[in-house]
């Protein structure tokens, strides 16, 4: 009886750990798409399209008997996710990660908790007791991660040196030589991360919100990805339409992509946050943000050769 407790209480972190690896995986395949020349707009219309593809017959078939009555209040909030999520977040997160890195965008969004914290307290989803030990513990956390971000954005610093990394200092991408080569794009991709990281959590606390009026995680996963390919279809649709050529995707690199963050960080992902959501709520969810950054990291810098930067 002890050790299923005890099971069933590590489940939520388990998968959340997971996802992070899944999330690191993402972020390095997908600035490698994107610095070969790969739209970002036309990879956030496949993500979603397969993520669809993945997870409506799961939806159609497992929550056949307990999916809840569709009401209008319900899809519009689920309009509300698909904008807020797979079409703004999605796209401003690309955008940012190819003006800058992998590394340093999974980094800059280690914001993530502290704003979704600051959301849910103003939205009274999270409840705040100063003189609560547990409390106190998010609030120095979330000065923490804001004061992080803000000293790695202003701060940069010489090159840390790793083992598997050393005589890779000519290789673009770095964080380091893309602010020199290029400050005003470096500082672009710097508003385009944060801007995706709010989106991102408003994105959780809608979530939160709606799963308890409606709470199929795997039919919501779908109207989700379904209207999320739709809405960000047409917007590639009109910022690609001089260059057709950019929906046109072979058997390599660009489709992986596709198709691994679709199935793992857009079905996947969205179902089993759902889940923890519901159970945790929103600010536990995003508090394993920083484990993706770590990975990210270590596969940054040896994939794809990026430098890592002592203000990082």
């Amino acid at each position: 009886m002890g050790v299923g407790r005890v099971m069933s209480d590590a489940k939520p972190y388990a998968a959340m750990v997971l996802l992070q690896v899944g999330f690191a995986g993402m972020y390095i395949i997908a600035v490698a798409s994107l610095k070969r020349g790969m739209s970002h707009y036309v990879l956030v219309v496949y993500r979603n399209l397969v993520a669809t593809v993945v997870m409506a017959p799961f939806a159609i078939l497992l929550e056949r008997g307990v999916r809840p009555k569709m009401t209008l209040t319900i899809f519009v909030k689920i309009m509300g996710l698909a904008i807020l999520e797979p079409v703004l977040d999605q796209n401003l997160y690309y955008t940012g990660a190819k003006l800058t890195s992998a590394g340093f965008a999974s980094a800059l969004i280690n914001i993530l908790p502290a704003v979704t914290f600051l959301m849910a307290v103003l939205l009274r989803m999270e409840k705040l007791k100063l003189r609560s030990l547990h409390s106190q513990a998010k609030i120095v956390g979330t000065v923490c991660t804001v004061a992080g971000a803000v000293l790695m954005i202003l701060y940069h610093g010489p090159v840390v040196q790793f083992p598997w990394s050393r005589g890779n200092g000519h290789h673009h991408g770095a964080d380091a030589a893309g602010a020199a080569a290029s400050s005003s794009s470096w500082l672009y991709g710097t508003v385009m991360v944060i801007a995706s990281c709010v989106c991102w959590s408003g994105f959780f606390i809608l979530q939160s919100n709606i799963l308890q009026s409606y709470p199929a995680e795997l039919s919501l996963t779908a109207l989700i990805c379904v209207l999320g390919s739709a809405m960000s279809g047409a917007v590639a649709f009109v910022a690609e339409r001089r260059d057709m050529s950019a929906w046109i995707i072979g058997f390599d690199t660009r489709l992986f992509t596709a198709v691994y963050s679709g199935i793992v960080c857009s079905g996947v992902a969205y179902y089993v946050q759902g889940i923890v959501t519901r159970a945790r709520g929103p600010v536990f969810v995003t508090a394993f943000q920083p484990l993706c950054m770590i990975i990210t990291a270590v596969m940054g810098s040896t994939i794809l050769k990026e430098q890592i930067t002592l203000g990082r």
